[in-house]
């Protein structure tokens, strides 16, 4: 069987990078078509289980695309891939949470958050290549461009550690501050909007004139808050490799499944307590990656992803087992 294996992976004839990127897009209009018509066909609230099957789908589908990457490109490109995928799957939380926070702030009910999701994930995928396509000529044209991503990785990693060693003010304060961002008064302050639901329609019309519903409101903010991740997750993967190919594929293959693993963890997100500082460092560790060959320390490929996969589990891992430290002393206090 391993001999086999080996003369797959040996014997083959290699893809140019056109027809790769052909197949690509084909396996992203599969998987929308799926999530539209197969998944998600009606207005309702997804179930536990089918979310979880929905969500091991997607999952499954981004891991065996890097099989194809290891497969068509050698193991370097993959373990590039794989690491750009889970750094971009560890960020979507931070996407979740404020996802979470928006969808109740304006107001809209489970019932039709999907829908919002789904047309906020095509704007993204549409989003990331306008993004990714500038950080590339940024990238070919000024080099120095990278130290300007390290560096601002740095401060991001600092920034979040720092932020998440603070007590939270309450869920309900985060609301008041989603709802005094700049974002949200910028939508409400130039667009016409009604805070009235009008089914799963993201325009209404009342006395002759047309008015955005909470739903498309949502929309719009969580597609600009869209961009400010993206201004994260982008820096961070054009640090581990400069391979467009490889940045947006595992960037548009980790987000493809962020309706389903919203549905899945909104509700226990803010349960990983430790994942943000595990996050953070990885930031700092791929913002200081760039350093380290002038100081004599030059870094495989697969060194990036085992350390950035070690971090992120041991982040999880920590989290659930303070959960259930702190739920076995409850009983205790009661008594």
């Amino acid at each position: 069987m391993l001999e086999k294996l080996q003369y797959l992976f040996t014997h083959h004839v290699v893809l140019s990078q056109e027809l790769m990127w052909v197949c690509f897009g084909i396996a992203v209009i599969v998987l929308l078509f799926l999530d539209l018509c197969v998944f998600n066909r009606k207005n309702e609230v997804p179930s536990f289980a089918h979310t979880l099957w929905v969500c091991v789908a997607y999952i499954g589908a981004g891991l065996l695309f890097g099989v194809f990457v290891w497969y068509e490109e050698g193991t370097n490109k993959a373990m590039e891939y794989f690491t750009g995928f889970l750094v971009e799957k560890s960020l979507s939380m931070d996407n979740i949470f404020v996802m979470s926070i928006i969808f109740t702030s304006i107001g809209v009910p489970r019932i039709y958050q999907h829908r919002v999701l789904f047309w906020g994930i095509l704007g993204a995928i549409v989003m990331r290549a306008l993004l990714i396509g500038v950080g590339d000529v940024l990238i070919k044209n000024f080099h120095w461009v990278l130290y300007i991503f390290s560096a601002f990785l740095i401060y991001t990693g600092v920034k979040m550690a720092l932020h998440s060693l603070k007590k939270d003010d309450g869920e309900g304060n985060t609301e008041d501050n989603i709802k005094n961002s700049s974002i949200y008064r910028f939508v409400e302050k130039y667009f016409p909007v009604t805070h009235e639901i009008d089914g799963p329609h993201f325009i209404t019309k009342k006395d002759g004139k047309h008015y955005i519903t909470p739903l498309l409101f949502a929309l719009i903010t969580i597609e600009l808050m869209d961009v400010v991740f993206a201004l994260d997750s982008i820096p961070a993967i054009f640090l581990l490799t400069d391979d467009v190919f490889i940045v947006y594929t595992s960037n548009i293959f980790a987000i493809l499944g962020l309706r389903a693993l919203y549905f899945l963890l909104e509700a226990a997100v803010h349960r990983f307590v430790y994942l943000k500082q595990a996050l953070s460092i990885v930031l700092i560790f791929i913002g200081l990656k760039i350093f380290l060959p002038k100081i004599g320390l030059e870094l495989e490929t697969w060194h990036s992803l085992t350390v950035t996969f070690s971090l992120l589990f041991g982040g999880i891992i920590l989290s659930l087992f303070k959960e259930k430290k702190a739920a076995g002393k409850k009983p205790e206090a009661e008594a």
